[in-house]
């Protein structure tokens, strides 16, 4: 069985279709410059163009950086506020004539690593984060998605823990070092708030990921994801077989 993931981003759409059996993509990923005023209907006719770029007719999972609930709208982080309160999952499903599965960004992630990636078999509490311009977030529970948190906006050490902790910082010209010691104790925050079992850290950290272990010194072992930026696209297709 096949299924086309698309992935909304701040600055890109991508797309591919991808086996559901293995979690491969079938195709070369396809990516579009997000629209500029970024609202749906901008962004619906940029993924128009993707599905129509791979003629394709089968299942559709879409992942937005976003709280989505039912296949509404519920906040709009680097897409534009007019996203608020929409039945993406409605529109899309119209557009094309067949039921579009609509969910977080962050949680299609996660479920691309905890069904094919570094998650895969892990029992207790698993702990996604998704490292970059913010923190996003999935959390498993033996393997059931919980969704739409949003750990990166925790209050910690007077604001938003991705103001803290997001990897951003280090392009903005904090040292690597501090970085990973700052990361470690947000880490720890979330270990006295939720005790996990593991930590999945995706992001370019998980490229990188030797540079940073030796900062970690949770109870819960920290792990690399495996996907990196393909989490989203692979982790959306995934989503339309339904709750995972």
């Amino acid at each position: 069985m096949e299924a086309l993931g698309i992935d909304v981003g701040g600055s890109g759409v991508k797309a591919a279709p991808v086996d559901l059996d293995t979690g491969k993509r079938l195709a070369k990923r396809l990516r579009i410059r997000t629209p500029q005023p970024s609202t749906p209907e901008a962004v619906y006719e940029v993924i128009t163009k993707l599905v129509q770029a791979f003629d394709w007719h089968g299942p559709i999972g879409c992942a937005v950086p976003a709280v989505v609930r039912g296949g509404v709208v519920y906040t709009a982080a680097n897409i534009d506020d007019s996203w608020i309160g929409t039945d993406a999952a409605g529109d899309l499903s119209r557009l094309f004539d067949i039921r579009v599965r609509v969910l977080n960004d962050a949680d299609a992630a996660g479920i691309a690593e905890n069904v094919f990636g570094a998650a895969r078999g892990l029992g207790g509490v698993v702990i996604l984060l998704t490292l970059g311009t913010g923190i996003g977030s999935a959390i498993f529970s033996d393997g059931e998605l919980v969704p739409n948190t949003e750990l990166g906006h925790l209050e910690f050490k007077g604001g938003d823990a991705e103001d803290y902790a997001a990897a951003r910082l280090v392009d903005s010209g904090l040292d690597q070092a501090a970085w990973a010691m700052r990361l470690n104790e947000y880490l720890q925050h979330l270990e006295t708030v939720l005790a996990p079992d593991y930590f999945v850290l995706g992001g370019g950290i998980s490229k990188n990921f030797d540079q940073y272990s030796a900062a970690f010194d949770t109870r819960a072992a920290v792990i690399p994801a495996r996907f990196r930026n393909r989490a989203g696209i692979i982790g959306a297709a995934l989503a339309t077989k339904g709750p995972t």
